[in-house]
């Protein structure tokens, strides 16, 4: 266990959890595609490429390079997506798609970083869009994640809010300051060397299935490195999880569930294809 209930008069406490293989066992935003696949939004050719993308990412991650190409090509495929529609191909596949990608383990820290009376946050480069349902279904308190600029209910392929590596710590310091978080006594989880900024804001960084480069600096500083490898379905486990004990407030407002063909752009970067056709 991870401690005795946090005596209050103390200041608050957190724990900060990066999302895709680190909480859940796949990339969150890829894995929607054969949804927005079915609702319209994408073509066949963008869900295979997916699928390639998704293999690239359990197989080593992305570089800051392909992160930053994921962002332009995120901005540039989600023009003129509608939001709502959306939010309900999400509402309607949560469930099937993410309930049963969610790690044991991640699900077991959740439950005892709130019996020690910490928040949990989740703290994504994905798109809000996704992110915030999953921050419900898992009962974090708290959502970062990327936001895009909404204007008349459609994406307009701006990106407002980028949330990936420095900005991700930004986003901690800012929650630190407005809810009272001490943060030399707070967590954070990640799998990714790009949350290297995250990790190190942090008294207790932890590194969650870490890529090469991470596993370094983790070895190097003396990190705590976890393995989770047992993905389950929340009410097989913990039935209360499904229910979120409290609503989940997000920093992050709307958006960006184009991220969840982002990935697509590692396939593109290599081959130099023609980008897919929303």
């Amino acid at each position: 266990m991870l401690g005795v209930v946090e005596n209050h008069s103390l200041p608050r406490t957190a724990a900060f959890f990066d999302l895709d293989k680190t909480v859940i066992a796949k990339s969150s935003t890829l894995t929607f595609s054969k949804s927005f696949y079915q609702g319209g939004l994408i073509n066949r050719r963008a869900v295979l490429r997916t699928a390639y993308a998704q293999f690239v990412f359990l197989a080593g991650g992305a570089d800051h390079e392909q992160m930053e190409r994921m962002r332009e090509y995120l901005s540039a495929l989600c023009r003129g997506w509608n939001v709502q529609q959306v939010r309900e191909i999400v509402a309607e596949t949560l469930h099937d798609l993410i309930d049963p990608i969610i790690y044991d383990e991640a699900a077991s820290l959740i439950e005892e970083h709130h019996a020690a009376g910490r928040d949990v946050v989740i703290v994504s480069t994905s798109g809000a869009e996704v992110v915030e349902p999953i921050g419900e279904l898992l009962g974090a308190d708290r959502v970062v994640a990327t936001r895009m600029v909404v204007e008349d209910g459609v994406f307009t392929g701006e990106v407002e809010y980028y949330a990936y590596g420095p900005t991700k710590a930004e986003a901690i310091a800012e929650l630190a300051e407005s809810e009272g978080y001490d943060l030399s006594r707070c967590y954070a989880y990640s799998d990714s060397n790009t949350d290297l900024p995250m990790l190190e804001s942090v008294g207790h960084p932890h590194a969650v299935n870490p890529d090469r480069a991470l596993r370094r600096e983790a070895a190097a500083r003396g990190w705590p490195v976890l393995s989770f490898n047992k993905p389950v379905r929340l009410k097989q486990r913990v039935p209360s999880l499904s229910m979120p004990p409290r609503p989940v407030l997000a920093l992050a407002a709307a958006v960006g569930a184009a991220a969840a063909t982002a990935g697509l752009v590692w396939y593109t970067s290599r081959r130099r294809a023609p980008s897919a056709e929303a």
